[in-house]
């Protein structure tokens, strides 16, 4: 499961049972970074770019949420809402962490909003990011991207996909990201996740309007103008939906905001935090 060698592997904590990988970095607030469902992805991978100066004022917290990176795949384990809310809970219990900041990145931006639904006096503020989690047909962006089979040639298309500015996927990145998803047991849970239709993945995923409205949570709304996976809609319904909102969206953006506008993204999301009630 491990590899001494790579930078995805952080920390190994054991939560319900689950050998969790996660990077857990500085002091200060607690941050629980929450990853996308992209192929191959870690928490690593998707927060990378920000997680250092954060690091400098909070304590950040990014596990690889269980089904994907580094961390355990128990055999028979169910992938649902669920399953990812007790585990991202497990960790804070893990950490001896009461209460956090959130901050979810699309398949993460649902698994923030039931933490906040289901846990509201474990979220301090939250961030939703290109996020999932209103109703919405799937993009064919996203249906790319769950329906994912291993090359290295689908895995630069999907790439470039996600990011306005395709420099950002040049290089060996298409080969890296290809590696960490053929990974032992990474495919299978991933295909498991994420069958054809792939709508009742988007179903899902979707919480409904009143459970949303509940959330009293001071929220900042993150979106790429120019997304192809998902729709800038959903932050619109959110904005709507969450009474103490407000949306932040950058232009030449894709679905890579923490990656495509890293300084700024950190910087808008750090301020954030830095208003919380006392």
């Amino acid at each position: 499961m491990t590899s001494p060698a790579s930078p995805e592997v952080g920390t190994t904590i054991v939560t319900g049972g689950i050998a969790t990988n996660l990077h857990d970095l500085g002091s200060g607030d607690p941050i629980l970074l929450l990853h996308g469902s992209g192929p191959g992805v870690t928490a690593w991978a998707n927060w990378r770019l920000v997680i250092p100066a954060l690091a400098e004022e909070f304590r950040v917290v990014a596990p690889d949420i269980v089904g994907f990176g580094f961390t355990e795949r128990p055999e028979g384990v169910t992938y649902d809402l669920d399953t990812w809310t007790d585990h991202a809970i497990g960790v804070l219990d893990a950490l001896g962490i009461e209460k956090a900041h959130v901050v979810g990145n699309s398949f993460g931006g649902s698994l923030a909003l039931s933490l906040a639904i289901r846990h509201p006096e474990r979220v301090n503020r939250l961030v939703l990011m290109g996020s999932v989690g209103v109703p919405f047909d799937i993009t064919p962006g996203l249906d790319a991207v769950w329906g994912y089979q291993p090359s290295v040639a689908n895995m630069q298309a999907l790439l470039h996909l996600f990011a306005y500015d395709t420099a950002l996927t040049g290089g060996d990145l298409a080969e890296l990201r290809y590696r960490a998803s053929i990974r032992p047991g990474v495919q299978e849970a991933f295909a498991a996740m994420f069958p054809a239709p792939r709508q009742a993945a988007v179903d899902a995923m979707t919480h409904p309007a009143e459970a949303i409205r509940t959330i009293t949570h001071p929220t900042l709304v993150v979106h790429g103008r120019d997304d192809q996976v998902i729709p800038m809609a959903n932050s619109l319904a959110l904005l709507e939906l969450i009474d103490d909102a407000q949306l932040h969206v950058y232009g030449r953006c894709g679905h890579w905001t923490q990656i495509e506008h890293a300084d700024e993204f950190g910087m808008l999301i750090a301020d954030f935090f830095r208003r919380q009630a006392s």
